[in-house]
């Protein structure tokens, strides 16, 4: 079974949220996010991820992305609001980071959130392992 690291947030189309602190700021304001590895799993090896533009905003639960495996083709949501402030550019010559690391190295983008109360819509990892455990 995964390790979903508990201060991080969930969503239903599996993705991870987590919240850190932008350069200079006193409180968390921006949104790391990826695939769990329950979603990396299920698409199997990634061979191509494209990502939204720098500067780009998004509400939440918007398609920003796709994921491209040997065997499927995969949408990524944003599950929260917020304006892209960085993307992970190592994922266009090293994609198989998301199947490795899909929470560290295979971290998909940034987002400075636009409202953080969208936080308690998504669930808490020990919810998460229960709804996948679902659908498993």
């Amino acid at each position: 079974m995964a390790n979903y690291p508990a201060d991080w947030r969930y969503s239903e189309e599996h993705e991870w949220v987590q919240v850190v602190a932008s350069e200079g700021a006193d409180e968390q304001d921006v949104a790391v996010i990826g695939i769990t590895d329950f979603a990396q799993a299920e698409l199997g090896d990634v061979v191509f991820v494209e990502l939204p533009e720098l500067g780009e905003s998004f509400s939440a639960n918007d398609e920003i992305g796709t994921i491209e495996s040997v065997k499927a083709v995969g949408e990524i949501y944003t599950p929260v609001s917020g304006e892209v402030v960085e993307i992970n550019s190592s994922l266009e010559d090293k994609p198989e980071q998301v199947n490795e690391d899909p929470h560290g190295d295979g971290w998909l983008l940034r987002l400075k959130m636009s409202d953080a109360d969208e936080l308690g819509s998504l669930m808490e990892a020990a919810a998460y392992e229960e709804f996948v455990g679902s659908e498993e």
